[in-house]
């Protein structure tokens, strides 16, 4: 069992930030809330709406994402978009990112 918890604590740390950049990058397209949940959950990025719709609004307080409700349908919904400041984030984390994963093949010795 404590093998399990420390490898979920530790697989937590590792996604946590990466889903920061994975909402930067899908929302360059808007989209709301529960469409961004399922998708993010199909491409394996495992996030649940208790952690998604907070961080969410902590990206649009950041003005890494523009947000306008939509009313038009029978259910209005909240659309997300990233902003300019966003975009030029996520291209800085994105390209980090690959660096990182350089690195990491080297210390693997596959390089």
């Amino acid at each position: 069992m404590l093998e399990e918890e420390l490898l979920s604590t530790h697989l937590q740390e590792l996604r946590r930030g990466t889903v920061v950049l994975a909402c930067l990058l899908v929302l360059k397209r808007p989209n709301y809330g529960y469409a961004l949940l399922d998708l993010l959950n199909r491409q394996g990025f495992a996030v649940d709406a208790n952690t998604l719709y907070p961080l969410l609004r902590r990206l649009e307080k950041q003005a890494l994402l523009t947000s306008d409700w939509n009313t038009e349908e029978s259910r209005p919904r909240k659309f997300y978009r990233t902003s300019a400041k966003g975009e030029a984030l996520a291209d800085t984390l994105s390209s980090d990112w690959d660096d990182l994963a350089a690195a990491f093949r080297l210390l693997k010795g596959e390089l």
